[in-house]
């Protein structure tokens, strides 16, 4: 069981453990402590999840790969079990994740060529990374994200538009309701979770001040060029093109809710000679919805 004790709440997985039964490790980063799971052996596997899921969105993964490979997967700060600084201490940008992210790979000392696993917001954060170390990349798998500005036929949701913009409907929807996080719950899926998944997806966001990342996370989607992260999309955006298309594998789920076949369709005109695979009754959370069948689709491909 994890237990540590954050913003004066003892989180812990009492209740879904058996779900989630991974031995928890720490490391401070610029006096945050980052946890993560780090599991198996073999060639390393690293899933960088987006927002509002934590490293229990992988669990599926983890058990499936960890017997081949080295499977390790972060909670990013203010998310999962890491701790959640307020914004005083710590920058919730798309810049601060990306160099946790090169922080974590340094510190754990891979020597051997990466395999990525990408989603949601951790989609622009891996392929930041992964653009920028071209020669310590194996293999990605891209799964209902985005590695460029919005498609052209995509217009951006009034459900974000209103967190992003309208402060006074963010603070008491996302910090004060949990809205974003539940709301994930009932759209993220086409599977009727249990209860004790539910859980999972949302404990680590049990109190206003745990759901601080839930909130900058989409404040920090750049719309426009005056928007703190745009330059680094800009950078992904222009530059996807170096990845190798037979080191990619695209799994999509089509019912997103946000990521919708609108990006699945951006990705293969860049990519039109990409594995991919699209589920057309699945939804944001692939994962959730189809555990067996994406968890072979992977494992083939990563034993290529």
């Amino acid at each position: 069981m994890v237990e540590k004790l954050i913003n004066n709440k003892l989180t812990s997985s009492e209740g879904f453990k058996d779900l989630y039964p991974f031995e928890s490790r720490f490391m401070n980063i610029n006096g945050h402590d980052l946890h993560y799971i780090d599991k198996g052996e073999g060639k390393p596997v690293l899933m960088v999840h987006g927002n509002p899921s934590w490293s229990f969105y992988y669990r599926h993964l983890i058990k499936s790969l960890s017997k081949d490979f080295r499977t390790i997967a972060p909670d990013h700060i203010g998310c999962g079990f890491s701790d959640k600084p307020d914004t005083k201490t710590y920058k919730y940008t798309l810049e601060s994740r990306i160099k946790d992210l090169d922080t974590l790979i340094t510190r754990l000392d891979i020597n051997e060529k990466i395999n990525l696993v990408l989603h949601d917001w951790g989609g622009m954060i891996g392929l930041a990374w992964a653009i920028d170390h071209l020669d310590r990349i194996d293999k990605i798998i891209i799964t209902n994200t985005s590695g460029f500005f919005l498609p052209k036929e995509k217009r951006f949701p009034l459900s974000l538009w209103l967190i992003k913009y309208i402060r006074f409907f963010a603070i008491p929807a996302v910090l004060g309701l949990n809205v974003f996080a539940y709301g994930a719950l009932y759209f993220g899926s086409k599977t009727r979770l249990t209860p004790k998944v539910k859980k999972g997806l949302v404990e680590p966001y049990n109190s206003w001040a745990n759901r601080i990342a839930t909130l900058k996370f989409v404040q920090d989607i750049p719309l426009g060029s005056k928007d703190k992260s745009y330059s680094i999309v800009k950078h992904v955006d222009q530059n996807l093109k170096h990845l190798a298309p037979e080191s990619l594998l695209f799994l999509w789920g089509a019912k997103d809710f946000v990521f919708d076949l609108a990006f699945f369709n951006e990705f293969m005109v860049r990519f039109p000679n990409a594995t991919a695979h699209v589920f057309h009754d699945a939804g944001h959370y692939l994962f959730e919805d189809k555990p067996r069948e994406t968890s072979r689709l992977i494992e083939e491909f990563l034993n290529k």
